[in-house]
C-alpha cells in the first residue's frame, strides 16, 4: 500500500472513530474507566506506529527522540484524570497524536516529492544489453558484459554501458545525464556514455567499462549516497537533538515536581510539564534541514550538476575564489595548427618531423599535429621511430631515422640549450629542433568555449574572485584572461605548479572557500587539494571525476553558476528553518512552563512549525 495513502487512511479512521466516541460520550453518562477505554481506541489507531518507532529506536540506542516525547506527553494526558481535582484530557491526548501524524504525513509527502525530483536519474541505467556473440545477438544482463565486448543498441533503447561507437550513425538523448535537451549526434569513433537514450538508428558499440563502473551506475550511487555526507547544519541538528532532547525531558520533570512540592498543586504543574514535552519535540529541525539539502542535491542533478553530498552543496555556497584550468575547461581543448614557420626545411617537412615525434602521445597538441599532417600529406610514411620519451610540461623527444628530434615549448628549448625564434602570434608555440639545430616552430590555437563568456560574466556578478591556471605562454594566458574578464592568471605552469599555487591561494584566502575547476588527469591532484573540487563530467578524465566533489555532466561552466545559486538558496532555506523553529520553540516552551499555553497551543506550535518548515524546504526542489 502506498505510504502516503496508508498514513492518510490512518488519520481519517482515527478522526472518524474519535468523532463517534465524542458523540457517544456526550449522549450517555459513562463511567470514567469506560470513557478512558473508549478514547484509547482512536488514540492507539493514530499512534500505534509511534510506539513501534519509539521501541525500535530504543533498541538502537536512540532513547530520547520525538516519538518518546510524544508517547510520554500523551500517556500523561490520559493518566492525569486519576489525580485529585483534575478533569480528563482524553480528547486533547488523541488530538495530539493525530496532529503529530498530520506532521508525519507532510514529511512523507515532501520526501516523496524530493525523490520524484531525481527519479529520472535513478531510471537512467539500462539493465540489459544486446551482446554480440559469434555473429549472433544475445540479450543478457548488463552486469555480465565485459570490457571490449560488442553490443548493439537499437532505437529508443538506453545505452547500458560506456563505450565507443564502431558502426552506425545516430543521435542520443542526453537530458537525463546532462540536462541538455538538444540531441547529440554520434558516429563511428565517438565515445558514448551509459544512461543516454538512442533516438534514431541502430549503432554497434565496443564497451570500455564494466556495468558497475559506467557513468549511469556511478551517477545513481552518487545520488543515493549523497545524504551520507552531511552538511554542517545537518551535523548541528543531529548533535543538537541528542543534547536538547534529554535536557527538555529533565526540565519537564523539574517543572512537574519542584513547583508541585512548593505549591501543592500537582495537577497544574504536571499539565504544564506535559505541554512542555509536546512543544519540545524537535521534529521541525530533524525533518526540514536534511530535506532542504536533499532537495538541493536533486535540483542540481536536474541541471546536470552532480554534487556528491550535502556537505559539498553547503561548501559551494561559501566559495569566494574559483580557480579554473584553461584547456578543456574554459577552452574547447581542440587544438588546430594555424601557422607553420620553418627555419631549414619546408612546411611539410617540418610538420612531418613533428608528426613522427608526437605519433604515440595522447596530448591534445599531439593529436592536432597528427591531424594537420594527414590533412596536408594525406598519408603516412615508413620512417623508423624509436626511443620516444614524453616529458610532461616540456614536450617530446624521439629518434627519427637514427636522429633525435625534440618537439616542445620554450622550456624544452632552454633545457637542451638551443637558440629558438621568438614569436608574437597568439597561440601555443611548438618548437622543433635536433640536438644542435633549430628547425622551426608551429603555431597551434585553442578556441574559447562560447559558454565560458556567459559563465564568467555570471560568476563575476556573485563577487567571486576568478583565477586561471595554464601551461601555455604568458601571451596566450593574458589574451584569454582579458577576453573572459578573469581577475588573475598564472601561465607557463608545470602540472605540479598548479597544486602549489592553489595551496598558496587557499592560505592567503581570508574569507570563504577556494574551488578548482578542471578536466584532465593532470588536474586530479589539484582538484583533490582544493576546498571543493569540480570536474567536467562529459569530457573529463575518470581520475579527475573521481577526485571531484562536484561534476558538471555537460561540461558547461554556466551550470557551475546554477549550482552555486542553488547552494546559496538551499543554505538560506535551511537557516530559515533552523532560526524559525528554534525561536518559536523557545517562545512556546516559556509560555508552557509559565502556564500561558494549553496543550492545544502546544500541539499546533509543534505540528504547525513542522509543516511550515517542511513546506519551506520543498522550495529547494524548484
Amino acid at each position: 500500500m502506498n505510504e502516503i495513502f496508508k498514513k492518510f487512511l490512518q488519520i481519517i479512521i482515527s478522526v472518524i472513530v474519535l468523532v463517534i466516541i465524542v458523540v457517544i460520550n456526550n449522549i450517555f453518562s459513562l463511567p470514567l474507566y469506560v470513557t478512558f477505554i473508549l478514547f484509547l481506541i482512536p488514540y492507539l489507531i493514530a499512534g500505534y506506529d509511534v510506539y513501534i518507532g519509539s521501541v525500535e529506536e530504543f533498541r538502537e540506542g536512540e532513547i530520547f527522540n520525538e516519538n518518546l516525547l510524544m508517547c510520554i506527553a500523551t500517556i500523561g494526558a490520559f493518566l492525569i484524570c486519576f489525580l485529585p481535582d483534575s478533569s480528563p484530557e482524553f480528547l486533547e491526548a488523541v488530538f495530539v497524536m493525530i496532529l503529530f501524524q498530520v506532521g508525519e504525513l507532510f514529511e512523507i509527502i515532501a520526501s516523496n516529492n524530493s525523490e520524484k525530483s531525481i527519479s529520472s536519474l535513478l531510471q537512467i541505467r539500462g539493465d540489459y544489453a544486446n551482446l554480440v556473440v559469434d555473429d549472433e545477438v544475445v540479450r543478457c544482463d548488463s552486469i555480465n558484459v565485459k570490457v571490449g565486448d560488442t553490443i548493439i543498441i537499437n532505437p529508443y533503447e538506453k545505452v547500458p554501458l560506456d563505450g565507443v561507437v564502431i558502426d552506425g550513425v545516430s543521435s542520443l538523448n542526453t537530458v537525463a545525464l546532462t540536462g541538455e535537451s538538444i540531441p547529440k549526434k554520434v558516429k563511428s569513433g565517438d565515445n558514448i556514455l551509459s544512461g543516454c537514450v538512442n533516438n534514431e538508428g541502430q549503432i554497434k558499440v565496443k564497451t570500455t567499462k564494466l556495468f558497475g563502473d559506467s557513468t549511469a551506475s556511478k551517477i545513481i550511487d552518487l545520488v543515493k549516497n549523497a545524504n551520507d555526507h552531511k552538511s554542517s547544519s545537518d551535523k548541528f541538528i543531529t548533535k543538537f537533538a541528542k543534547i536538547y532532547t534529554p535536557i527538555v525531558v529533565l526540565m519537564a520533570i523539574v517543572i512537574a515536581t519542584v513547583p508541585s512540592f512548593i505549591t501543592g498543586d500537582y495537577v497544574t504543574w504536571i499539565k504544564r510539564s506535559l505541554n512542555f514535552l509536546v512543544v519540545s519535540c524537535p521534529c521541525a529541525l530533524v525533518i526540514s534541514v536534511p530535506l532542504s539539502y536533499f532537495g538541493g542535491v536533486g535540483g542540481s542533478a536536474k541541471k546536470g550538476v552532480l554534487i556528491k553530498g550535502a556537505n559539498y552543496l553547503e561548501a559551494l555556497s561559501k566559495v569566494s575564489t574559483i580557480v579554473f584550468d584553461k584547456t578543456g575547461t574554459l577552452t574547447e581543448g581542440v587544438f588546430k595548427v594555424t601557422a607553420i614557420h620553418p627555419s631549414l626545411y619546408d612546411e611539410n617537412e617540418l610538420l612531418h618531423l613533428a608528426y613522427h615525434v608526437e605519433s604515440v602521445s595522447s596530448h591534445p597538441i599531439a593529436v592536432s599535429l597528427r591531424q594537420a599532417y594527414f590533412e596536408r600529406v594525406k598519408k603516412g610514411d615508413h620512417c623508423h621511430i624509436e626511443e620516444v620519451e614524453e616529458n610532461s610540461g616540456y614536450g617530446v623527444k624521439a629518434k627519427v631515422n637514427g636522429e633525435f628530434i625534440y618537439v616542445g615549448n620554450d622550456k624544452l628549448m632552454k633545457k637542451i640549450k638551443i637558440k629558438y625564434d621568438k614569436c608574437d602570434e597568439v597561440g601555443s608555440i611548438i618548437h622543433i629542433a635536433t640536438k644542435d639545430k633549430y628547425l622551426g616552430h608551429i603555431i597551434i590555437s585553442d578556441k574559447i568555449k562560447d559558454d565560458s563568456f556567459e559563465a564568467l560574466e555570471l560568476i563575476n556578478k556573485l563577487n567571486i574572485n576568478t583565477v586561471m591556471l595554464t601551461g601555455d605562454s604568458e601571451k596566450i594566458a593574458s589574451n584569454i584572461s582579458k577576453k573572459l574578464g578573469i581577475d588573475s592568471y598564472y601561465a607557463e605552469l608545470l602540472p605540479e605548479d598548479k597544486v602549489k599555487i592553489v595551496e598558496d591561494i587557499i592560505e592567503k584566502n581570508e574569507s570563504g572557500l577556494v574551488s578548482f575547476v578542471g578536466d584532465g588527469i593532470n588536474d586530479a591532484p589539484v582538484i583533490a587539494r582544493s576546498d571543493i573540487g569540480i570536474s567536467m563530467g562529459a569530457m573529463g578524465a575518470d581520475a579527475a571525476i573521481e577526485a571531484a566533489d562536484v561534476v558538471l555532466m555537460n561540461d558547461k561552466i554556466t551550470n557551475l553558476f546554477s549550482a552555486i545559486k542553488i547552494s546559496k538558496k538551499t543554505q538560506r532555506i535551511a537557516l530559515e528553518n533552523i532560526y524559525f523553529a528554534i525561536i518559536v520553540k523557545v517562545l512556546v516552551l516559556i509560555l508552557s512552563a509559565t502556564g500561558f499555553a494549553s496543550m492545544w497551543l502546544a500541539v499546533f506550535a509543534d505540528v504547525g512549525v513542522t509543516v511550515l518548515a517542511v513546506i519551506n524546504s520543498m522550495r529547494t526542489l524548484k
